[in-house]
């Protein structure tokens, strides 16, 4: 049930990190899978490992945050495999960390068209021919940043809520196509992306104390939910999050006290 043969799957950000695992994972099922990044080398990289692996693997960069480069990168994927069956939206960026009044209007801006917009971009590629064969899933990569609050990635977190919501409203417009859609909200994963975070002995500590599996996530931690959303275990999966946190975000705050 979880095999996805003959499937292609587009992941953005998959030259490292959470999106390179999914990459793996989804060609170790079966999947023809596109790697995409900022970086040609980074790409051409873990495209080589998984071809070497025995799976298949397009290399393509792309700038996500450029209109003109998600239109040509979906129209050269269906041009290579023949069509585009998952979209999995895992690139994001976050330049600003701080009070949220504080961010400038490029960081804003930079936020919100990286993390949220190109999402409307690969949908408007993408969907119409997924409709088109009654088949397809799209995975929007959100956070538990955009289910509660903080006070360090604020704007960052609105966009990963956004994210999650807009995985509903797809669900509710092309699920009667046969698309389902869905998100993940992962909690601190230990990525290159998230460094900054885990990478702090005292942020690292208290995320850990807060977390009742008492650790800090892995990459394959999100990695097996991609797969699962994109298989057929997942036929009745649609407009969902689903939060891989170890459970940080249920956890009893009063734990040791009463």
């Amino acid at each position: 049930m979880f095999r996805l043969d003959g499937e292609v799957a587009l992941i953005t950000g998959s030259s490292r990190g959470i999106g390179r695992a999914i990459a793996e994972r989804m060609a170790e099922m079966g999947a023809k899978v596109v790697v995409s990044g900022r970086k040609a080398e980074t790409c051409e990289e873990v495209a080589g490992i998984i071809t070497a692996a025995g799976g298949e693997a397009l290399a393509y960069p792309c700038h996500i945050g450029r209109k003109e480069m998600v239109q040509a990168m979906c129209a050269d994927v269906k041009r290579h495999f023949g069509k585009i069956d998952h979209l999995v939206l895992n690139a994001a960026t976050n330049p600003h960390m701080g009070l949220s009044h504080t961010i400038t209007d490029e960081m804003f801006d930079k936020t919100f068209t990286t993390n949220l917009k190109s999402a409307y971009w690969f949908i408007q590629e993408c969907v119409e021919d997924m409709a088109a064969r009654g088949h397809g899933s799209m995975t929007f990569m959100a956070s538990i940043a955009g289910i509660t609050g903080n006070g360090a990635i604020g704007t960052y977190g609105i966009t990963k809520g956004a994210n999650a919501h807009l995985a509903k409203n797809m669900a509710i417009e092309w699920g009667p196509k046969g698309i389902r859609s869905n998100a993940i909200a992962p909690g601190l994963i230990k990525t290159d992306f998230a460094e900054a975070l885990w990478n702090n002995p005292k942020i690292a500590e208290s995320t850990i104390k807060a977390t009742p599996l008492r650790r800090l996530g892995e990459v394959d931690d999100i990695a097996g939910i991609a797969v699962f959303l994109a298989s057929k275990a997942a036929a009745f999966v649609n407009g969902q999050t689903i939060v891989a946190d170890g459970g940080v975000t249920v956890a009893d705050r009063l734990a040791g006290v009463h």
